[in-house]
């Protein structure tokens, strides 16, 4: 072997054995003895109708290689004629959440092995008979290849993989594949084989859509009374012990997304009582990730490229006692806020939002959820009884007054203001490209939102309504942006009054706080303001009116508890703004299920007033 190849380790013998014995499997195997090993309970008539609408494709593994091309060389040099690289999309996205890396530092390739079939396949169709990955008469071995070049520090990954195969599997490739035979696949798998739903995707390199399901018990090629205590394979041994491949795909040429849709939102069905015990406990979730932030555990685990730390490093670091430390990280890593590398572990990719040093890091969040606002949920029957807030039940007064006599609290609430600002970058751009010249921030907190605008639209200037103890804040915040010199601060009541003036005027996660009676004033103090020509933008989470899922739903209930407002739908905030003499003339979505609802001053109609009291009807959302 010539070339920079010709230095590069051996690819592992375990996972030049793996190929082999699939190689194997993949020309010996039948589709019919495929659809009986995974679904045992299906009758033959169904069997048969399987068959008639897919047919054994491939089986995939997942090896590890210095390179792509090291591995080709290799597999040629033993008879096979591995084909072009085709990049990975699904199994490199499934390490990246499995071992908590980032996505850009795998790289996965796909190659396909061909394999003659000794035995007449079943018939196909003219569609499936163009599909380049099967032509007639033949199958083929996938080889997932994750590139590990020395440096790399995937080594941990390839032999966790090398053990575990987490991504070997049987495929079947759908003939004639359409919305109605897909669905009817999908639900005769599942519902009637037993299968459980195990993700998929869509990889636009090969334009081919890919639906995972998982057995719970056998699977093709398993020995009889296989136990998992079997299944291992050592780091350092030449054949992989035998296991079952208990996962099953189906392969579609094309774009399905529909199937895919479906199929991904019924991964999330599980048994009620299993899923209610979820539930259950998910005040354990809230308390777990609070405490990681207090025990400064984010900031202390491994990140990156850097080897994972076991318990005993992190129980130094963290000044805990190892046994507990463990058992949360354990907790953790179920909820892929950590990743487990055996005993070893490291922050996961949900975990990095939770550092300190992350932009708009989410931690004074987990630390306020699993403090006052967790204490105060305890009292949500009584909210939900009376209509009235449960955090002034149990504290006395309503959160921002409680928080204003306690300077530690005011502080993290407002640090989680930033955590949020991710839905600011399109704002930002929207004023920045208005023309306006003068932006007014109403309740503008720390700066967050009116430092991105400033910063966007180095030509326009900023005016900041707050109370006068977040102004030193606000003022460090604009300061550190370097858009200080640009923005002045005013303290006050922005349901008293409003600076004037301005050309947008800006309501950022304000109206949510207030019932309807408190947003009607502060709408009309905004209006009362705003010269004719000026645009009012709010910024808030929207209740959607077609049961889909949104953060506003949850949020609504936080409001109810905690704060004494709402979230409100589209149409909610349109009758609100109109009761202040403004016409909602635009709604646009922004990240984290937060909109931007624009609008501007109401024209006056012939002989009549503008806005005013007699336009507001008031009501439900």
């Amino acid at each position: 072997m010539s070339g920079p190849d010709a230095r590069a380790p051996a690819v592992h013998p375990a996972d030049l054995a793996l190929v082999d014995e699939t190689v194997e499997c993949v020309r010996t195997a039948r589709t019919d003895d495929v659809v009986r090993q995974f679904m045992p309970g299906l009758t033959a008539s169904e069997r048969a109708g399987l068959t008639r609408y897919c047919a054994l494709a491939h089986a995939a593994v997942l090896v590890s290689a210095p390179s792509v091309e090291t591995l080709r060389t290799t597999l040629r040099a033993r008879g096979l004629d591995a084909g072009k690289a085709v990049p990975s999309v699904i199994v490199r996205r499934r390490l990246a959440e499995r071992y908590g890396r980032t996505i850009d530092s795998l790289h996965v390739d796909i190659v396909r092995v061909p394999v003659p079939v000794p035995v007449p396949v079943p018939a196909r169709t003219p569609e499936a008979t163009s599909s380049p990955a099967m032509p007639p008469g033949e199958r083929a071995v996938e080889i997932f290849v994750l590139e590990t070049p020395p440096g790399a520090g995937l080594d941990a990954v390839a032999v966790r993989e090398r053990a575990a195969r987490h991504e070997s599997h049987m495929a079947l490739e759908v003939t004639a594949p359409d919305d109605v035979v897909m669905a009817g696949l999908r639900t005769t798998l599942v519902e009637r084989g037993a299968m459980v739903p195990d993700g998929g995707g869509y990889n636009a390199h090969e334009d081919a859509t890919a639906l995972y399901f998982r057995a719970e018990s056998g699977a093709y090629g398993a020995e009889p009374g296989a136990s998992e205590s079997a299944e291992s394979t050592d780091a350092a041994s030449t054949k992989p012990v035998a296991r079952p491949v208990a996962r099953l795909e189906l392969h579609a040429r094309g774009d399905h997304r529909q199937a895919l849709a479906a199929h991904l939102a019924a991964e999330t069905v599980q048994d009620p009582a299993r899923r209610l015990l979820e539930l259950c406990t998910g005040a354990w979730t809230t308390q777990a990730l609070a405490a990681a932030v207090r025990l400064g555990l984010p900031d202390a685990l491994p990140s990156g490229a850097e080897d994972a730390a076991d318990t005993l490093q992190l129980a130094a670091r963290t000044g805990t006692d190892r046994d507990g430390l463990g058992r949360l990280l354990r907790y953790l890593a179920s909820i892929d806020v950590v990743a487990a590398e055996g005993d070893r572990f490291r922050l996961g990719r949900l975990g990095s939002v939770l550092r300190s040093d992350a932009p708009h890091s989410m931690a004074p969040l987990a630390e306020l959820y699993g403090g006052p606002f967790y204490a105060s949920f305890g009292e949500l029957d009584h909210a939900v009884r009376t209509g009235e807030e449960a955090f002034k039940r149990l504290f006395g007064k309503g959160h921002f007054a409680h928080f204003a006599e306690r300077p530690e609290l005011d502080a993290l609430f407002r640090r989680t203001m930033a955590a949020g600002a991710a839905m600011f970058g399109p704002v930002a751009s929207a004023v920045a490209e208005s023309g306006a010249r003068t932006v007014v921030d109403v309740g503008g907190c720390d700066g967050e939102l009116l430092g991105q605008v400033l910063t966007a639209g180095p030509a326009l200037r900023g005016v900041l309504l707050e109370r006068a103890h977040v102004l030193a804040a606000a003022r460090a915040r604009l300061t550190d942006v370097g858009v200080a010199d640009r923005c002045t601060l005013v303290a006050g009541d922005f349901t008293e009054s409003v600076p004037p003036g301005g050309d947008i005027y800006l309501l950022s996660r304000i109206l949510h706080d207030w019932d309807d009676d408190a947003c009607l004033r502060i709408l009309r103090r905004c209006a009362e303001a705003m010269p004719p020509t000026a645009e009012l933008l709010l910024v808030e989470r929207l209740l959607p009116q077609d049961g889909r899922p949104s953060l506003a739903t949850a949020w609504d209930l936080h409001m109810l508890c905690n704060v004494g407002g709402r979230e409100r739908t589209a149409a909610h905030y349109g009758r609100l703004l109109a009761g202040a003499g403004l016409d909602l003339s635009s709604v646009v979505p922004l990240p984290l299920d937060a909109f931007l609802l624009r609008a501007r001053k109401a024209a006056a109609p012939a002989g009549g007033r503008q806005g005013g009291a007699e336009g507001w009807r008031g009501g439900g959302p």
